[in-house]
């Protein structure tokens, strides 16, 4: 990653950054051609001018000032047209670039491992994948192609300048290395305030984004207040941030505007001087000067400018590529597959810590036979939802094995093996789209069809058409125009289609009413059977009908039987459990 300060520009970043253009040679090539084109023309026009001035105007020959505003025409045309397709090529180009990278980091986003999620603020990582990658784009429409252009329009006035007259050089070359060391110093103070601009931005996003997700919370605990003075608080750091590109801008501006000043007053007065001793320079090519010395100076403020909206793409680059060296993945090295799955599942002395020395499963051994429920019940923290989340590796262990069908799962392609677990999570996430497409997540080989047929299978067909459009209802961002209970239900039959061989029900019945359990409780009994379940459950109706129930406390399973060799336990943790909760729900 590059660093933030001290060089003014990271050119092994800049390197990297334009490997992504190799695709895209003719647009680089023809944006090249395009800037030595409006290169030339634009030196040409000050040269013209001094011809139309000392050959026309002063002898007064009108055909001279003709040819001369002529030629003027034709450069001016020529800039115009090389100015269009510049613009347009390299902005083609930006486009090209960020559409490609957009794709790579949502592509590597995907692969990572939740503890990356568990991690990592929504609001900052979407403004890696959108507003960061969009100022890349800027790199190539505004920055890097317009700076090379400016130097290759200054190198060829440069030139000229040198040709026409070495005196009149001196001067300008004189008050160059003033206007030199001025950009310089802002490029750099630049790039450590839009580092700052770009933090602020993040943070902003941040903090937007998760109190419109939570305004629900906001809400119900009267916090509109308090919300209000912390986003303040920040659109403030935000806002300083920016004053201070501002600031910086403010002084170098006007410090290039009074060096252009005094070059031009120089170059009238040497040159009026000489002008009046002698011919050697003549009115026109002072004129001339006066352009060429604007052109030069001109540029050097637009690159300083131009050196700005360069440098936030790189900072953006800095850390959209930050996110794309970020090697969070779970490693999937398997080869095998799983075919004809009976369900058999193993854990084997595993162990697993999500911060490391903080054990969360302590040596967990476990099996589950094909076809059988198994019911994980313990107090919150006991690691019961780390097990199933094991088992869909989306996360690694620490040590020990887990199987399926005698199977490592790290042996097993990851795509392989989660297409065989199907999880209906508690907190159900649906997308803003169709119940159809919510349940079949854009697998074109499930119809309508066969999800009308799952649904009446599983007893919620009647509940979904009843709304409006049925399978085609719009359920909004999250699902919010359904019920919890609902969402639950949709959960349901998305797991059901998609036919898993393992199927696993993470607390899916803890927070619906009574109605709805029902109808759930039945959705399970026909999704569960002829699988194997494995059910983490606080409700009693769900807990009694599993053939075997896992009881955990502090990451170790403490006692395993079914639901009546559990109650024969003296003082049993599950008895307990039973007597304080389950109890207590049946009563209600």
């Amino acid at each position: 990653m590059a660093n933030s300060k001290g060089n003014a520009f990271d050119y092994g970043l800049f390197k990297r950054l334009m490997t992504f253009t190799k695709p895209y040679k003719g647009f680089v090539a023809a944006s090249a051609v395009a800037a030595v084109s409006l290169s030339l023309f634009a030196a040409l026009r000050p040269l013209f001018l001094q011809g139309a001035i000392d050959k026309g105007m002063t002898p007064m020959d009108m055909d001279s000032l003709l040819y001369y505003l002529g030629l003027m025409l034709v450069v001016l045309v020529g800039e115009v047209l090389s100015q269009f397709f510049f613009i347009y090529w390299a902005n083609v180009l930006g486009q090209n670039v960020v559409r490609d990278l957009r794709i790579g980091l949502f592509d590597h986003m995907l692969k990572f491992k939740m503890q990356y999620y568990d991690k990592s603020a929504v609001g900052r990582l979407v403004t890696r994948a959108v507003n960061d990658i969009e100022t890349i784009a800027s790199i190539f429409s505004q920055g890097l192609f317009m700076i090379v252009s400016d130097l290759l329009k200054m190198a060829v006035i440069i030139g000229i300048m040198l040709w026409k007259s070495w005196e009149l050089s001196l001067i300008v070359f004189a008050v160059l290395p003033f206007i030199l060391y001025a950009t310089r110093v802002f490029q750099k103070a630049m790039k450590v305030a839009f580092e700052e601009v770009r933090t602020q931005v993040a943070n902003l996003n941040t903090f937007v984004q998760e109190r419109v997700t939570g305004m629900k919370i906001v809400q119900v605990f009267s916090r509109e207040k308090i919300e209000r003075e912390k986003f303040g608080e920040i659109n403030k750091k935000h806002m300083d941030a920016w004053n201070k590109t501002v600031w910086y801008n403010s002084i170098f501006f006007p410090v290039a505007e009074i060096v252009s000043s005094i070059t031009i007053g120089l170059l009238v007065w040497y040159g009026g001087l000489r002008a009046i001793e002698s011919d050697v320079i003549t009115i026109g090519l002072i004129t001339a000067f006066i352009q060429f010395s604007q052109m030069l100076f001109m540029p050097l403020r637009q690159i300083a400018d131009k050196f700005n909206t360069l440098q936030m793409g790189m900072v953006s680059a800095n850390r959209v590529f930050g996110i794309l060296d970020t090697d969070s993945r779970i490693a999937d090295d398997g080869t095998k597959r799983l075919d004809n799955v009976q369900g058999a599942i193993r854990f084997e002395d595993v162990r697993f810590s999500y911060v490391e020395g903080e054990e969360v499963l302590k040596g967990i051994n476990l099996l589950v036979e094909p076809g059988e429920t198994v019911a994980i019940v313990g107090a919150t923290g006991a690691g019961k939802s780390t097990i199933i989340n094991l088992l869909s590796r989306f996360y690694e262990i620490d040590s020990g094995t887990i199987t399926i069908d005698g199977v490592d799962i790290k042996e097993v392609e990851i795509a392989s093996l989660r297409e065989q677990i199907a999880v209906v999570l508690q907190d159900v996430f649906l997308f803003a789209d169709s119940i159809y497409q919510n349940i079949t997540l854009g697998q074109s080989s499930i119809t309508e069809t066969d999800v009308e047929e799952a649904a009446k299978i599983i007893g919620v067909d009647s509940f979904i058409k009843t709304l409006p459009n049925g399978y085609h209802y719009n359920v909004k961002e999250r699902g919010a125009m359904l019920s919890s209970g609902q969402r639950q239900l949709i959960a349901f039959l998305r797991a059901y289609v998609s036919n898993p061989a393992i199927l696993v029900l993470d607390e899916a019945t803890s927070s619906v009413d009574s109605y709805s359990e029902h109808l759930i409780q039945k959705a399970i009994r026909k999704i569960t059977k002829g699988r194997t379940s494995i059910v983490i459950a606080h409700r009693l109706a769900t807990i009694k009908k599993a053939d075997k129930i896992i009881v955990m406390e502090k990451g170790q399973i403490v006692e395993i039987g079914n639901h009546k060799e559990l109650l024969q336990k003296e003082d049993g943790y599950y008895r307990n459990l039973y007597e304080v909760q389950f109890m207590a729900e049946q009563v209600i």
